[in-house]
């Protein structure tokens, strides 16, 4: 019996299937992981996936960033700083189900939705980009809502970066 599902983006054994997401997406998933860990959270969380896209930011998410006026790297450091618990460390974190919060789950699902209805075979990070703002109750967008930034502009500026990068 094979260990994933054809249409999700979780095999059987929980783990995220790693041949669903282009190598940038893997990237910033794996580091997600470490970041919920650095800010003490028990489990990954929407604002850990968004700091993985922004740790090591591919062409896609460097070019929103740049639309939007914003260094990645600084918005990294805020919602660091934002996302921190003064609790006590936590154990290392796994990329399975046990270890993601239901936001999060819903988030790589729609994501992966979204490649496949994109014609894409792999999750991309501007599929987890503009999912990350559009989900319904985003805390990520909740933060920029906070300083005066749409979620709808964050989208939009998502979609601008991926319609250039397909007609390149």
């Amino acid at each position: 019996m094979s260990d994933r599902y054809d249409d999700d983006i979780f095999a059987l054994s929980g783990h995220v299937r790693v041949d669903v997401t282009d190598e940038a997406t893997a990237v910033a998933l794996h580091d997600s992981l470490g970041h919920a860990r650095s800010t003490n959270w028990d489990s990954v969380r929407t604002p850990h996936v968004f700091m993985g896209l922004l740790g090591n930011p591919d062409a896609a998410v460097f070019q929103w960033a740049f639309r939007l006026g914003v260094e990645p790297a600084r918005l990294l450091d805020q919602f660091r700083e934002l996302f921190h618990q003064d609790t006590d460390p936590v154990p290392p974190l796994q990329l399975t189900r046990e270890f993601l919060s239901d936001n999060v789950i819903r988030l790589l699902r729609e994501a992966h939705t979204r490649a496949k209805d994109y014609g894409r075979p792999h999750v991309t990070t501007i599929d987890l980009l503009i999912t990350t703002f559009s989900t319904p109750n985003s805390i990520v967008a909740e933060c920029f809502e906070r300083v005066g930034v749409a979620a709808e502009r964050l989208t939009e500026l998502a979609v601008a970066v991926e319609q250039e990068s397909s007609l390149s």
